[in-house]
């Protein structure tokens, strides 16, 4: 019935499912964090698609604990270093097609 639409952020076609790139390049856009709101917002969004990033946890563990009660917000060069690596896991997605079933494959 439909050929194309949207769901939940992701252009969903009969061949593919993509990303909305609008949203891609909101995000490339963003900069850092400059108060513990902005970071409270900007991992709140990111932790929505922590499943398909490898080591979410380990990736934010040094911003996270700027969240902490009567911390000091010093957004450090490391924190400058996750946040990078953070948005560009969130930019950059891996190829998602239907696999050919005559060839062999692993699923992980």
């Amino acid at each position: 019935m439909v050929k194309e639409g949207t769901v939940l952020g992701h252009k969903v076609s009969r061949k593919w499912i993509e990303v909305d790139r609008e949203k891609v390049d909101t995000i490339a856009k963003l900069p850092p964090p400059t108060n513990v709101k902005g970071l409270r917002s900007f991992l709140g969004h990111a932790g929505f698609y922590r499943r398909f990033i490898k080591d979410f946890s380990k990736i934010t563990r040094l911003s996270a604990q700027l969240l902490l009660k009567d911390t000091p917000f010093d957004f450090s060069k490391e924190c400058h270093e996750a946040f990078h690596l953070l948005k560009e896991k969130l930019t950059t997605t891996p190829i998602m097609i239907a696999p050919n079933w005559n060839l062999p494959f692993e699923l992980m």
